[in-house]
C-alpha cells in the first residue's frame, strides 16, 4: 500500500500512514520529514515501528543527538519515558509527572532543544495521549496591539517552576535538587533566522523581567491559555509503533496524565538546539 498523508487541522500537524521504516530512515525519508515539519510543526508517522537502532539512525540524520544517561538504556541518546517504578528510578518518575504541563523541551538551556523524535513501545488505552500547541499560529493570531506590547519583553525560565507545578510541596532536598538546574532569560518573543516568530513560554516560565510578580503572571497565564485553545492544538492518540516528531522551536507540548502504574512507556530522542532565540523588532 502507497503511504497515504492528511493534515490534521489547519494550524497544526500532519498525519502519515503505511510508510515502512526503510522509507523512514533514509536520507530521502529524513529531507521529508524536515519540510513536513517545517510546514506542519508535528509530523505523525503511524505504526512505522523503528526499533531503537533505526530510532538512532533516523535522528542523527537530522541533527546533532542529546545525551542524557540515565542508566536506563543501553543507548545513553535514548530516554525511556514511564513512571513504572519497575523501568525507572522515584527521581525520574518523580520529574515525569513534570510531562503534563504544557511546556517545550531545554527551555532552560543557552539554546532549547531542536526537536524531538517519541515512539510508542507500550501504550494505555487509560491516559498518556499527547497534545501539542502552535505557538507559531498562537502568536500570528494575536492583534497588532498585543503583538506590539510584548515584542520586546524578556522571560526567566527555571527547572523548579516547571516542577512546583507538578510537586506542590516539595522537600527541602527536593528544592535543593531543582534550584541546581540554573535559571535562563529568554525573549517571550522568539524570532526565528527564517522571520517567523513564536511564543517561547510554558511552565519553566516563572517571571516577566521588569514587571511586578502578579502583572508578569497575569501576562504568562494568559498566553498560555491563549496559545492552548483547540484552534492551536492537535491531540495524538498512541498507537504501538506510532514515531511522532516535533519541532520543539515553536510547539508547546504535554501529556495527559496516567497512573504511576501505567504500562505506558515511549523512547525519545532529542536534537540538539541550533538557533538562540533572540527578540526583534515588530513585524
Amino acid at each position: 500500500m502507497a503511504p497515504t498523508s492528511r493534515t490534521i487541522t489547519e494550524t497544526v500537524g500532519l498525519e502519515i500512514s503505511g510508510l515502512s521504516s526503510a522509507e523512514l530512515v533514509s536520507p530521502a525519508g529524513a529531507r521529508a520529514a524536515e519540510a513536513a515539519l517545517a510546514d506542519h510543526g508535528v509530523v505523525v508517522y503511524r505504526e512505522v515501528g523503528l526499533d531503537d537502532d533505526q530510532l538512532l539512525e533516523l535522528s542523527r540524520m537530522l541533527g546533532t543527538l542529546v545525551v542524557q544517561p540515565t542508566g536506563e538504556h543501553i543507548h545513553p541518546e535514548i530516554q525511556t519515558i514511564t513512571m513504572d517504578p519497575t523501568k525507572t528510578s522515584a527521581l525520574m518518575a518523580s520529574y515525569r509527572h513534570g510531562n503534563f504541563h504544557w511546556h517545550i523541551d531545554g527551555a532552560t538551556d543557552e539554546v532549547p532543544q531542536k526537536g524531538t523524535l517519541l515512539i510508542a513501545r507500550a501504550v494505555d488505552p487509560a491516559g498518556g495521549d499527547t497534545e501539542f500547541a502552535s505557538t507559531y499560529a498562537a502568536y500570528e493570531a494575536l492583534s497588532e496591539s498585543e503583538k506590539g506590547a510584548i515584542e520586546s519583553l524578556q522571560v526567566v525560565h527555571t527547572f523548579a517552576h516547571a516542577q512546583s507545578l507538578a510537586n506542590p510541596d516539595p522537600t527541602d532536598a527536593q528544592r535543593a535538587q531543582w534550584d541546581r538546574v540554573p535559571s535562563r532569560v529568554h525573549p517571550l518573543v522568539w524570532v526565528h533566522r527564517d522571520g517567523r516568530r513564536s511564543l517561547l513560554l510554558g511552565s519553566t516560565a516563572t517571571e516577566v523581567v521588569g514587571m511586578s510578580p502578579e502583572k508578569g503572571r497575569a501576562l504568562l497565564d494568559h498566553l498560555l491559555e491563549w496559545s492552548t485553545q483547540p484552534r492551536f492544538t492537535v491531540r495524538h492518540r498512541w498507537t504501538v509503533g506510532d514515531l511522532v516528531i516535533w519541532d520543539n522551536t515553536g510547539m508547546l507540548h504535554r501529556a495527559l496524565p496516567f497512573e504511576p502504574t501505567s504500562v505506558r512507556l515511549m523512547h525519545r530522542t532529542t536534537l540538539v538546539g541550533e538557533e538562540q532565540p533572540s527578540v526583534g523588532v515588530p513585524a
